[in-house]
């Protein structure tokens, strides 16, 4: 396995079939995917979920001229996506390495915790003897699930070798759960993702310019927009002392806290913005004075889909 670069870039928008308005092509992708590779920038986050394989089969048009040692692919079995079939894993599997054109995938994820012990089961007697095993990883976990999973998985001669959780400067209920320390103590890449809480983070909005109604988000941070200017704030200040933008300053924490960051990726100054983020090194004291702010300010950024992370 090669070095994994400080950040993932995630492709879940480029399954946009129109759906959800706007349309993502592979014209408008290949400068963004250009500019990733250009910087170093080479581990590539999709799923069969992002748009029934669109995601999978855009990015898999990009790859298909270079050589494999250039690129990193993590891909996710949806347990929602299964045919049903006792082959189901292998099934799933099989299909995205041909969407893909791949022989192997570098990290493959449980995408969530529907009937997840027995998806991971069925991971671990997939991969069990064989050669070039991915790293095997869970998400949107809490401490329990990880930990039964990583049982499962030496069961069977594998282990569990990454987490990926939403975690951010107000949502680090990861940390505060001990899954940070469990991951660290057994040697599991923690890949945290919505690290910009969806652009909240960002500097972009604030109560005079607030997220556009009638979205999920807007739901979710408008309310406490008073809040995030302040944190907002406190990031700009570090942001002008390092010469990046507001939002490199959360995704630069994230890498500080050991923590491997996935950025969604849409825009060729996405690319640049999670580059100039790679290269910014945040002192132990910035870092716990973002989190003591953070903390004081008391906002939830749980969402929906989320629990308990004990």
């Amino acid at each position: 396995m090669k070095q994994l670069p400080k950040i993932a870039l995630g492709a879940w928008a480029w399954g946009n079939d129109g759906t959800f308005g706007g349309s993502l092509t592979a014209e408008t992708l290949k400068p963004i995917f250009d500019a990733a590779m250009e910087r170093g920038l080479n581990l590539w986050d999709t799923a069969y979920a992002y748009g029934m394989g669109t995601s999978e089969k855009v990015l898999a048009g990009f790859l298909k001229d270079l050589p494999r040692d250039r690129y990193l692919i993590s891909d996710k079995f949806t347990p929602q996506c299964a045919n049903g079939k006792p082959s189901a894993m292998a099934d799933m599997i099989e299909m995205q390495l041909r969407l893909m054109e791949l022989d192997r995938f570098d990290v493959y994820w449980i995408h969530n915790v529907w009937d997840a012990p027995h998806w991971t089961q069925e991971l671990a007697k997939y991969f069990q003897g064989k050669e070039n095993v991915p790293l095997l990883g869970v998400s949107n976990h809490n401490l329990a699930e990880i930990k039964q999973a990583n049982e499962i998985l030496k069961a069977h001669g594998l282990k569990l070798s990454a987490v990926q959780n939403h975690y951010s400067l107000i949502n680090r209920s990861s940390e505060d759960s001990g899954i940070l320390d469990y991951c660290r103590e057994n040697g599991i890449i923690f890949f945290s993702y919505m690290v910009l809480e969806q652009g909240a983070l960002s500097g972009k909005y604030d109560t005079k310019h607030p997220m556009p109604a009638g979205s999920a988000r807007a739901e979710t941070y408008n309310p406490v927009l008073d809040k995030l200017e302040v944190l907002n704030g406190a990031l700009k200040k570090l942001a002008d002392k390092y010469g990046v933008g507001t939002a490199q300053i959360p995704v630069a924490w994230a890498i500080a806290k050991g923590t491997l960051p996935i950025i969604g990726v849409t825009k060729v100054s996405h690319v640049e913005d999670a580059a100039k983020a790679a290269a910014v090194t945040l002192t132990a004291e910035e870092t716990a004075e973002l989190e003591a702010l953070a903390d004081s300010l008391h906002i939830n950024a749980i969402r929906f889909w989320e629990k308990e992370m004990k």
